[in-house]
């Protein structure tokens, strides 16, 4: 949670409140790894910010993976000075993430269901089901789809079987399923994932930023 800074160039812009909806929050919340928002704080809630107030109206459409790729206004409906800087309230860590791949980005799909995390079966498992994984982390587009435990089993329950995003998804647990827990597999089935990587291009911090 905090204040909304974007990097442009070189310099951190905070962003005006009235140019910030929904849809934009969902993006930066997914960029950091936050989970889904909470809440927008407009009227500078966690503090005015130092420099410039970035120029151009964000209109997101919330299943970016990354800030850059939104599209923008460069007409802007609102003259704001930092007064008016948009703070953020995210839900806390990802119900997703990826292990045992050698980064973030890469591994076995592991869901959070319950305070315990469990695996997804390979079945059925496809790029538009890796995109919405990808996308959730903030690590870009999705490589590749794996299956057969490619990354090694996990452990624990199988919390989601022959799952079917559409691959516009915010997270994977809004994808189908045959419902939680229940699965025709083992873990030599287990799902995992490969994306692109990952840009770092937002920051949120009440006080100082770190890089």
């Amino acid at each position: 949670s905090g204040r909304v800074e974007v990097l442009h160039g070189e310099t951190w812009s905070t962003v005006c409140d009235a140019d910030f909806d929904q849809q934009d929050a969902e993006v930066v919340c997914r960029e950091l790894g936050c989970g889904l928002p909470v809440e927008v704080l407009g009227a500078a809630a966690f503090g005015r910010g130092e420099g410039q107030v970035w120029s151009e109206e964000l209109q997101c459409r919330g299943n970016e993976s990354q800030i850059y790729f939104c599209p923008t206004s460069s007409s802007l409906k609102h003259n704001c000075s930092h007064d008016s800087d948009v703070g953020l309230m995210c839900a806390g860590k990802n119900s997703v993430r990826l292990v045992d791949g050698g980064s973030r980005c890469a591994g076995r799909v592991e869901v959070l269901h319950r305070d315990e995390w469990g695996t997804v079966c390979g079945f059925n498992w496809d790029k538009r089901d890796a995109a919405v994984v990808c996308r959730e982390l903030g690590c870009g587009d999705a490589v590749d789809a794996l299956g057969g435990a490619h990354f090694g089993q996990g452990s624990g329950p199988i919390w989601m079987d022959n799952v079917d995003c559409f691959g516009s998804e915010s997270t994977l647990k809004h994808c189908r399923s045959v419902g939680w827990g229940k699965h025709y597999c083992d873990h030599s089935w287990d799902a995992g994932v490969i994306c692109s990587g990952k840009l770092e291009s937002v920051y949120s911090s009440t006080n100082n930023r770190l890089f």
